[in-house]
């Protein structure tokens, strides 16, 4: 009896891994869609393409023009904003092709991601497949992403009258949301892990605990700054490290009045603020991966702060390259744009794995 017993939980155990699995790879592809998404708005960005499509159709709007009238009408459509008018007056059908292909890529990705979240997500609750206590945190994920889409023409619309570009602070939320959604999707599929589950830490403390938050929540913080640089372009207005116009703290940092207008409008303290973070991140990721090599009973968590401290060193690293090309160039090389905007999401993707480890030692 006892013996059937025991075989009976195995199985059920068994069977609840193979479902666990599923769903934590379903996650995993589309955390890995996300961080795709994520540098195709990068590209839409840097290559200036992001208002070449002025409407938004939500179920429509995943049919490209598909006739010669087709992109007449779409280009008309654009000649009609600032952007046109005051930036790419006289721009060529084939050019505006170009800008608008990127445009629809990201929509359609946005769209695709959408599609590949709720099919698997209305299968697996049909046949009892999520593991209990998950739908709600799924559905959640759902309607963020959902929530994200708008966001998306919410940031749009901001240029398509009286400016040039989108609204920096509109940017910042739309690129904002797109991390929380990345970190809750992986989230809810390490929580799936059943490796992550038997991680416990006898000698854990107090700050170790909360530092593993704080790395996060900062990172979130430099996510925003990140975007205020993007959208004030200030990036291009100091090229030069470790010093910015020959000083370590520039002169105009604070020249804005009110005073809290220079943290989001003022370009040189914007700059700044997301050098400064960077340093504060590295070396709170390094102390921190030297508190635990001291104390910690399991290497694992040792393992993923070190590597959390190795992505925040590398990223800073491209970050820096980035900065240097821009001033050689004068404007962001896509290549490195790119690769900085998605080594982000990486950078994030192993904090919140590190956090993750960190919360279940703690329980």
């Amino acid at each position: 009896m006892l013996a059937q017993q025991a075989s009976n939980a195995t199985t059920e155990l068994n069977d609840e891994s193979g479902l666990n699995t599923a769903v934590r790879i379903w996650l995993y592809v589309i955390a890995a869609l996300v961080i795709a998404m994520i540098v195709v708005g990068g590209a839409t960005r840097l290559t200036d393409s992001g208002l070449s499509i002025t409407e938004w159709l939500p179920l429509l709007g995943v049919i490209p023009p598909l006739s010669d009238a087709d992109w007449q009408t779409a280009f008309e459509k654009y000649k009609q904003i600032p952007e046109y008018q005051l930036v790419n007056k006289g721009m060529s059908l084939a050019q505006f092709q170009f800008i608008y292909w990127w445009e629809w890529s990201h929509r359609f990705l946005g769209r695709f991601i959408g599609v590949a979240f709720a099919i698997p997500l209305f299968f697996f609750w049909i046949t009892n497949r999520i593991p209990k206590g998950y739908l709600a945190k799924l559905l959640a994920i759902l309607a963020l992403g959902g929530l994200q889409g708008f966001f998306g023409w919410y940031m749009v619309q901001s240029g398509l009258s009286e400016r040039v570009d989108v609204s920096h602070y509109r940017l910042a939320l739309h690129l904002t949301t797109a991390f929380v959604i990345l970190a809750a999707v992986l989230w809810v599929a390490f929580d799936l892990d059943r490796d992550q589950q038997h991680i416990r830490l006898h000698t854990l403390t107090a700050s170790q605990s909360w530092t593993a938050t704080l790395l996060v929540a900062l990172l979130f913080a430099q996510v925003v700054i990140g975007a205020f640089v993007a959208g004030l372009k200030a990036g291009l207005a100091f090229n030069t490290w470790p010093l910015m116009d020959g000083t370590f703290i520039p002169p105009d940092i604070l020249t804005m009045t009110p005073f809290y207008l220079n943290f989001v409008e003022n370009v040189a303290t914007v700059q700044f603020t997301h050098r400064l973070l960077a340093y504060v991140l590295i070396a709170l990721a390094i102390w921190h991966t030297f508190s635990l090599s001291r104390t910690a009973d399991d290497e694992r968590v040792v393992t993923s702060a070190a590597l959390l401290s190795l992505a925040f060193i590398i990223q800073a690293a491209i970050g820096i390259w980035t900065l240097i090309a821009a001033g050689q160039n004068a404007e962001i090389p896509i290549g490195l744009g790119l690769l900085h905007q998605g080594g982000a999401a990486i950078v994030l993707s192993v904090a919140v794995w590190h956090a993750h480890r960190m919360h279940r030692a703690a329980h």
